[in-house]
């Protein structure tokens, strides 16, 4: 269990859904939750009289078509809330295929004899096109794993069904890394691993292919653009950066001002293709804010090199502008994840005694290390040594877990409001 009965009412309420279909071990906090929408059904898969399962047995076979076109409303994925009230992002019956084509089949090269396994759940953006249309479109066969994924279960999985295209999050990657410290799974099936969700630092992947022999592709996709539209290829791989676009896809960096960022410099990510939403449902402001024409605006902060490829900066809300500089928490990240006793690095702007804004941290260790002063200082240090003198973190806190949304990204607007110690490591 992910989302808690708060989480799946506002999406409940938002959507003024008629029924609800769960597993259900979730009807504890499912059901708390559909009882403050009225007229609303609850109808577990199974286990119930009245169920999924029971529906579908006394159903016809036979289903009378409805009439649509590639334009018209389909469904709607909720955003996963990294940065606070989820949104619907209502798709078209198109959109599907059009990711299927471009990122699945065109940059992925997917096909019917691939076998496919997505750590990404299904209600996942990512996860719905990994598992579900991407091999559906193809003629592929697809594994589901269903408990949550951890580092063992995924790596088991891997071994026993033999997947050839493997998706998953930077954060289990990192997992899965230390859990391959203490066991030698035979993963020698796969051609390919893919990430999304956040970005994948050049650490982190230069770990994992110098552990696994295996490339991993990181690229940038969102609910809103349902899947992938920005990514390294297989043959075309910058570490550190979400890669190029996919070919069907256009993509510009918009300074405040509202020009086209240079080369180098930072600004909106905007995405423009066949499969972005066509708005928000029951949001006509938020869908005015963000669909600008046939633009969407990502949220993130990009730069674009003089090659070509794209790096992520951060959320733009997460951007931090220290000593009147900006800064990229992103960046300040993956500098720590470099450390070898770090697991998990999150960095937001907190303000000092002063009202200014500094960077600070939170971290997870690897399994069976201590937080303490010295290791507080020497991951300043770390920073220091590489980073510009004004984007080290001020402050280190350690943490057992990092606040995160059900599809993994990391919620750095909830670390802002968590109380700090009075005395945190600082320098």
């Amino acid at each position: 269990m992910i989302l808690r009965a708060a989480d799946y009412r506002v999406i409940f309420e938002d959507a003024g859904c008629s029924a609800v279909i769960f597993s259900p071990e979730f009807a504890g906090e499912v059901e708390p939750a559909l009882a403050t929408v009225p007229g609303a059904t609850a109808l577990p898969v199974n286990g119930a009289a009245r169920c999924l399962q029971t529906l579908l047995a006394a159903a016809s076979p036979m289903l009378d078509a409805v009439p649509a076109d590639a334009l018209a409303p389909c469904f709607w994925l909720y955003t996963s809330g990294s940065t606070g009230r989820p949104k619907g992002a209502v798709h078209r019956h198109r959109d599907m295929v059009v990711t299927s084509e471009l990122f699945g089949r065109g940059v992925l090269g997917v096909h019917e004899d691939e076998v496919i396994f997505s750590a990404a759940k299904l209600f996942f953006a990512y996860g719905l096109g990994n598992a579900m249309t991407f091999p559906l479109w193809a003629g592929a066969t697809t594994t589901l794993l269903d408990v949550r994924p951890t580092a063992r279960n995924t790596l088991e999985t891997i071994e026993r069904f033999r997947p050839t295209l493997y998706f998953g999050v930077p954060t289990l990657y990192a997992s899965q890394l230390q859990e391959l410290e203490s066991t030698e799974p035979d993963l020698g099936s796969l051609r390919l691993c893919v990430s999304a969700g956040e970005p994948l630092p050049a650490e982190l992947f230069r770990r994992w292919k110098q552990r696994t022999g295996l490339t991993i592709l990181d690229g940038l996709g969102s609910t809103e653009a349902l899947n992938t539209f920005l990514s390294n290829r297989p043959d075309d791989v910058r570490p550190g950066t979400s890669g190029r676009p996919v070919p069907g896809y256009a993509v510009r960096i918009v300074t405040p001002d509202g020009h086209d960022a240079a080369p180098g410099e930072p600004g909106r990510l905007q995405v423009k293709g066949a499969s972005t939403a066509a708005c928000y449902w029951n949001n006509p402001e938020r869908t005015a804010q963000a669909m600008q024409g046939d633009w969407l605006d990502t949220g993130d902060t990009y730069v674009c090199d003089d090659a070509g490829y794209y790096q992520h900066c951060g959320r733009s809300d997460d951007m931090l502008k220290v000593g009147g500089m900006w800064c990229s928490p992103t960046e300040i990240e993956s500098r720590l994840i470099d450390h070898p006793d770090v697991l998990e690095a999150a960095v937001v702007g907190i303000p000092d005694e002063h009202g200014n804004i500094k960077p600070e941290a939170w971290i997870v260790l690897r399994t069976g290390l201590s937080a303490s002063d010295q290791l507080a200082d020497a991951l300043m240090l770390h920073c220091k040594g590489h980073l510009a003198p004004y984007k080290f973190p001020r402050h280190i806190h350690f943490v057992a877990e990092l606040p995160k949304t059900a599809t993994g990204k990391i919620q750095r607007y909830l670390l802002r409001q968590v109380p700090r110690p009075p005395h945190p490591q600082q320098q």
